[in-house]
């Protein structure tokens, strides 16, 4: 396995530690970090029951996070790794921020964003899917089982 295929494997399951604390909290788990040359910058899972904000997601939060720990709107160096493929919404934050690189887990056939576009980022993001697709799939399947 390559050093980078690794870093991303240990960034997700930072992630997927923040699904954890989502799935905790009865909100539907999905976790994400945004790295900074090679250092997080910002955790965040989905607080949209919490907040009573359909706009809470975990990239939403993790964005806002990240730009204010570096004091601007843009987040060009910058790294997301998200457990859930991003919906449209978040998406065209990301897009907006200038997200260098978006890693994600498990893909959304139903919400995330290749059901409405093909790439809604910054013509210079890069984008790897995949990364833990299992364990990322599997924690919401749990919670959805559970709610049944």
């Amino acid at each position: 396995m390559s050093e980078a295929y690794n870093e991303d494997v240990s960034f997700m399951r930072a992630a997927l530690a923040e699904a954890k604390v989502a799935f905790n909290k009865d909100e539907v788990p999905i976790g994400a970090v945004i790295v900074c040359n090679g250092r997080i910058i910002a955790r965040a899972h989905n607080l949209t029951e919490t907040l009573s904000d359909v706009t809470a997601h975990a990239e939403m939060q993790a964005i806002t996070m990240a730009t204010s720990y570096l004091g601007g709107k843009y987040l060009a160096d910058c790294t997301l790794y998200v457990t859930v493929e991003p919906c449209l919404m978040c998406a065209g934050a990301i897009g907006w921020s200038q997200m260098k690189r978006v890693v994600y887990g498990a893909g959304d056939d139903k919400r995330g964003y290749h059901t409405y576009c093909e790439s809604p980022f910054h013509k210079k993001t890069t984008i790897t899917a995949g990364i833990l697709e299992s364990e990322c799939a599997d924690i919401i399947i749990d919670f959805f089982r559970n709610k049944r």
